[in-house]
């Protein structure tokens, strides 16, 4: 059942009982070197462009799409890579991408595999940052100590837990912390100004903003209501904002460049990989992804 992202950070649903529980008590995140996600962004910045981040679901359409599909989205223009782990019951998600994840899962896709699938995409690229985004079941089930070790072996660089509140989060954050991996979080059009302030102390890399209500692949965009939000957002926290949901050409990925430091788009290039015949998997992916590059390029005032 999807009941949409502003629905799960306001309810503050966890997906395990066994969770982590904030005792009140200040938790001091360790400071850690420049990560991959901050140095993209601190380049980015100084060449004036912005951030294309595209969401592909790992191990869809096939176990084996994945790593080629990974590579042809670097080779046409992005500038990170967001890595869904699918889960059984993907409740911030759309339609698109509850398919995707069913499909991924009958396919035998599990989260060892998804960081697998990153070793063997870091072997050949160190530069390109890669951020893992899911729900807390699979992680609580491998352990969280054991995932945040094994995806700093891999060679993830962040990690966006969709279900797991920001109260609760907040031990989660710092372990992922001391093993140099960024915690990713989503803000809501719901998201009260407090909320900001509460981010402040545990997140990095950067955010992500969610541009409509409801789950990923529906709303209409309010470009007026992004650029306040936005800039709400950055008068309280030092991080880049990326915007998703609902991008889906070149025109909306210019009008949100304009505002934001990075354009996210997911369920448009589910919807591509679903309808693609094997053979034009990668193809297909390349032409939209290169189209949206035109598209934040142009909004950012950059380019080339």
């Amino acid at each position: 059942m999807a009941i949409g992202v502003c629905e799960l950070l306001s309810a503050g649903l966890v997906a395990s009982a066994n969770g982590v529980r904030h005792t009140g008590a200040p938790i001091r995140l360790p400071v850690i070197a420049m990560s991959r996600i901050q140095h993209t962004f601190a380049a980015l910045k100084a060449q004036g462009r912005k951030a294309l981040i595209p969401y592909i679901t790992a191990g869809f359409p096939r176990l084996e799409s994945t790593l080629p599909l990974l590579r042809t989205l670097v080779e046409s223009g992005a500038d990170v890579l967001e890595l869904g782990v699918p889960f059984s019951d993907p409740m911030a998600d759309g339609p698109t991408i509850q398919r995707a994840s069913e499909k991924a899962l009958a396919n035998g896709m599990t989260l060892a595999k998804v960081l697998a699938m990153v070793s063997a995409f870091r072997a050949g690229n160190d530069k390109t940052p890669v951020v893992l985004m899911g729900y807390a079941n699979p992680v609580e089930a491998m352990g969280r100590e054991a995932f945040a070790q094994a995806a700093r072996a891999a060679g993830v660089d962040g990690v966006l837990v969709v279900d797991y509140p920001l109260e609760e989060a907040r031990e989660f954050a710092a372990l992922l912390q001391e093993n140099a991996i960024d915690p990713i979080f989503l803000l809501a059009p719901t998201s009260k100004p407090e909320r900001f302030q509460q981010l402040a102390g545990i997140a990095s890399g950067y955010v992500y903003y969610v541009s409509v209500k409801g789950v990923t692949g529906s709303g209409t965009l309010d470009f007026d209501e992004i650029a306040a939000r936005v800039a709400a957002i950055r008068a309280v926290l030092p991080l880049p904002v990326g915007v998703g949901f609902g991008i889906r050409d070149a025109g909306s990925a210019a009008r949100i460049a304009a505002v934001a430091d990075a354009v996210v788009v997911g369920s448009r290039i589910v919807e591509e990989l679903e309808d693609a015949p094997v053979a034009e998997e990668t193809t297909r992916v390349a032409a939209l992804a290169a189209e949206l590059r035109r598209g934040v390029q142009a909004g950012s005032g950059n380019k080339g």
